[in-house]
């Protein structure tokens, strides 16, 4: 088996890299590395190749697509506030960048593409656990052009038989989570805190809930998609249980200061995943205790993420705040 992942140097990419290379598959990464560390993938470096490129931009790298038997699309850019900055920018990678990897595929006699698709499609839910079938509300411009990259792959299916499917992630966390230096995920956030010794920045009182998925369970969710039979279906990955910000805090162990509850940020995300367990028979087996303890034996990932605190969080959010707030 030969198989292709785009972002292969990011947080799911470079995890699914040595899964792939233990099924012994051919792997293929291309990432541009803005993102995605080399780091990442240091393990399996002389197992794989590496291409650096653009997915947004045409070029030579469509010619690593031939003979691939699956295609993960995990390229593109994430994070609230640079979205709302530049969103020409999230549309011309989360969007064009998608088109131009599927019509690499429509190329090829392709077994099966994954596509990286974002629970932040369903906004604020109105029903919980979300299920696939909820409405579509994106709140802020990351979360649309993950949607509109979604629908493209779902089209694309329909019209020129892509066999495809879409996992929609909720919450992932886990070892060599992104450390950017845009404020945006909070496990990031909170152990680059705890390491320099500062109290945890929780927005809102914490009693806001979210479905925190392991990326160990993630990885198995998308192998299992890409082995099943099933394609043009849309999944959601996710725990299957909300867990309190509270509760993070107390696991992590540390202090805790407040600031301001962020317009457009749903209460909790729960996802229903009875739709994954029937059609995949998957299950996510990492609770969020044991999760954590992984995470704080790996502390050292996030010793060179930015160090966030009230004051600089309040500067790095004022567009989120601007452009969201009702």
């Amino acid at each position: 088996m030969k198989s292709l992942i785009t972002g292969g140097a990011g947080f799911i990419g470079c995890h699914l890299a040595e899964n792939l290379v233990r099924l012994n598959h051919k792997v293929i990464i291309l990432d541009n590395f803005r993102t995605g560390k080399k780091k990442n993938i240091k393990k399996i470096k002389h197992k794989i190749k590496i291409i650096k490129c653009d997915i947004s931009k045409n070029g030579n790298w469509k010619k690593y697509f031939k003979d691939v038997d699956w295609v993960f699309h995990f390229a593109g850019l994430v994070d609230i506030v640079p979205s709302i900055e530049n969103p020409k920018n999230y549309f011309n990678v989360n969007v064009n960048g998608t088109l131009n990897v599927l019509q690499a595929c429509r190329k090829i006699k392709l077994k099966k593409f994954i596509y990286a698709a974002s629970a932040s499609c369903y906004g604020i839910p109105k029903k919980y656990p979300t299920p696939e079938t909820s409405k579509i509300n994106p709140q802020y411009p990351y979360a649309l052009t993950k949607w509109l990259g979604e629908e493209l792959v779902m089209h694309w299916h329909r019209v020129y038989k892509l066999k495809a499917i879409s996992l929609r992630f909720f919450n992932l966390y886990g070892t060599r989570s992104r450390t950017t230096g845009t404020y945006g995920a909070m496990f990031g956030t909170f152990l680059a805190q705890k390491l320099a010794g500062l109290p945890f920045t929780v927005v809102g009182n914490g009693n806001q809930k979210r479905d925190f998925t392991y990326i160990g369970d993630a990885v198995e969710a998308i192998i299992s998609a890409a082995k099943s039979d099933f394609s043009g279906e849309v999944f959601n990955v996710g725990s299957g249980k909300s867990v309190s910000v509270n509760r993070i805090i107390k696991l992590l162990d540390g202090e805790k200061i407040f600031i301001s509850k962020r317009p457009g940020e749903p209460d909790n995300t729960f996802a229903d995943i009875r739709k994954i367990k029937k059609y995949l028979n998957w299950l996510p087996k990492v609770n969020i205790e044991k999760g954590i303890e992984i995470l704080k034996k790996n502390i050292d990932d996030w010793k060179d993420a930015p160090i966030w605190t009230k004051d600089n969080i309040r500067i790095a959010t004022k567009m989120w705040f601007k452009y969201l707030k009702k």
